[in-house]
């Protein structure tokens, strides 16, 4: 499997990135535990302001991680659980190559010694 051929790279990169920030872990954690949530909520769960929350919460809609749906006056964001899928995805494919890697340097010891 060519690693980085696949779209998995870009997708999983986006989601580590996006899970950089702490403040969007935390958001992260908010909508898991309870959302869907408006920034509004979420301004006040998190402790910073309603406009740094929304920046947030569109960096996470970036990545794939957080949808947004309008409810009357309130848009609620909810959190998306494939893109976590496929950064997983991408870090399994890379630690079956890093074992296969260290079984072959293993062999080449154990054969040499």
């Amino acid at each position: 499997m060519a690693i980085g051929a696949d779209r998995g790279v870009d997708d999983a990169g986006a989601v580590f990135a996006a899970l950089a920030d702490p403040t969007r872990r935390r958001i992260v954690r908010e909508l898991s535990a309870d959302g869907p949530l408006t920034a509004t909520r979420l301004a006040a769960r998190v402790g910073i302001s309603r406009q740094a929350t929304s920046k947030h919460l569109f960096a996470l809609a970036d990545a794939g991680l957080a949808t947004a749906e309008r409810h009357g006056r309130e848009t609620r964001f909810e959190l998306d659980t494939r893109p976590f899928a496929e950064a997983e995805a991408w870090m399994r494919a890379i630690g079956a190559l890093w074992d296969r890697r260290l079984q072959g340097l293993k062999e080449l010891l154990e054969r040499d010694a």
